[in-house]
């Protein structure tokens, strides 16, 4: 392996054990993670209502008459945007092209992320049996991987960037 991919997956690491701990500190949790979890509770509550479905959002929690999920952590997107925003720092780039590549990132995971509410919270209603194989195994999986491939696209375009610009 190169030294260039040893130091890539040393700051990687690095950065996502810090970030990892620095979420789950309470102060931060309580007064970022769960506001941001609710912030997107009621976004997903609203594209429900949006689609006719009789939802009222409480804090994190989705529920209806017939429904109901919690977005907690695991479910609000935050881990798969920390696996992006520690990639993106641990690769050479310039700070634009990573502020960028955090934005948009962030942007696509929490779009995808609120598909995922919608979906499962529609499965719950209409597919009940099918809930927990997305809960726990579908959507992880999907969450995840979008992070890792908006990164590989990210990354390939910035390094092809940083050649071009070196020639």
């Amino acid at each position: 392996m190169q030294r260039q991919q040893v130091l890539f997956l040393v700051k990687f690491f690095g950065i996502l054990v810090a970030a990892y701990l620095f979420i789950a500190w309470s102060p931060v949790n309580d007064r970022v993670i769960v506001p941001f979890t609710q912030v997107i509770a009621e976004g997903s509550g609203a594209v429900l209502r949006a689609i006719g479905e009789q939802v009222a959002v409480t804090g994190t929690i989705i529920r209806s008459s017939r429904f109901g999920v919690n977005v907690n952590n695991g479910c609000n997107g935050v881990e798969a945007m920390l696996i992006l925003l520690a990639s993106i720092l641990a690769f050479p780039a310039s700070m634009k092209a990573r502020i960028a590549g955090l934005a948009l990132g962030a942007i696509a995971v929490q779009l995808l992320n609120a598909v995922r509410i919608v979906s499962l919270y529609l499965l719950g209603v209409y597919q009940p049996r099918l809930f927990e194989i997305f809960h726990t195994a579908v959507w992880q999986i999907v969450i995840i991987l979008a992070a890792i491939v908006f990164f590989l696209f990210w990354s390939t375009r910035v390094g092809s960037d940083r050649l071009a610009t070196r020639g």
